[in-house]
């Protein structure tokens, strides 16, 4: 029934528009009374995106199940699992995607799903390494960055119309997480901080000698201008 009504409102939305199109219409299309629709359905944003809690609960039970020796993988190859549902049925994908690219309230819609991914991928990562140093961070940081590989290989298979192997930008966006993440947290590197000058006055630096003296001047934030001439002048008058 829930495919159904997904194909009954997809068809009334690419005949009338998504704003012209109500549930009685899609109940109409589809042969059945309003309460089976909100039996399925809470909302006529739902019927556009039939399959995702089936997937986020394949997602979930996915990671309930993967040992802890390599979170990061794990996490990637939960991602594949929304990329699989798409790509199962690349019309569909295809109509969709453009439908949400045309109504702003499914947009919105659509990023409180992903949100939902981003989540469940970071709940995963807390639970690994949550106690590590900036664990919490961490966990953020990756899941949002899968999130963002999927998409962007995801959304250049839809604007192709679902041409070519939808796998193969996916693989090559999550690799490059993996590049970067897989590596185990260490300190973070020191920051070398530019020498300020002892007073607050201003100071010169010279580089070379003869014609190919270079001089450099820094002053310190409200120096007074003439100051900063009498500075110069003095390393000039020094050269």
């Amino acid at each position: 029934m829930r495919e159904v009504l997904a194909q009954a409102a997809f068809q009334l939305f690419l005949e009338r528009g998504f704003e012209r199109t109500t549930v009685d219409d899609i109940v109409a299309r589809a042969g059945v009374g309003r309460r089976s629709f909100f039996r399925y359905f809470p909302s006529k944003e739902d019927v556009v995106f039939p399959d995702h809690e089936r997937c986020l609960a394949e997602m979930t039970e996915f990671l309930a199940a993967v040992g802890d020796e390599d979170p990061v993988g794990a996490v990637c190859d939960a991602a594949r699992i929304v990329l699989r549902m798409y790509a199962a049925d690349p019309e569909f994908s295809v109509q969709r995607y453009r439908l949400t690219r045309e109504v702003p309230g499914l947009r919105t819609y659509e990023l409180s799903v992903v949100r939902r991914y981003e989540q469940t991928l970071a709940g995963h990562l807390r639970g690994r390494f949550g106690t590590d140093r900036d664990g919490e961070l961490r966990a953020e940081v990756i899941a949002a960055s899968v999130v963002a590989a999927h998409n962007n290989g995801l959304r250049l298979w839809l604007r192709s119309g679902g041409a070519g192997d939808p796998e193969e930008a996916v693989d090559h966006a999550l690799d490059l997480v993996r590049g970067v993440w897989e590596q185990p947290a260490g300190p973070s590197p020191a920051r070398e901080k530019p020498a300020l000058p002892a007073t607050a006055g201003a100071s010169g630096v010279t580089a070379g000698s003869g014609e190919n003296e270079v001089i450099v001047m820094v002053a310190a934030k409200g120096t007074p201008m003439w100051r900063v001439v009498q500075q110069i002048e003095a390393a000039v008058g020094e050269g």
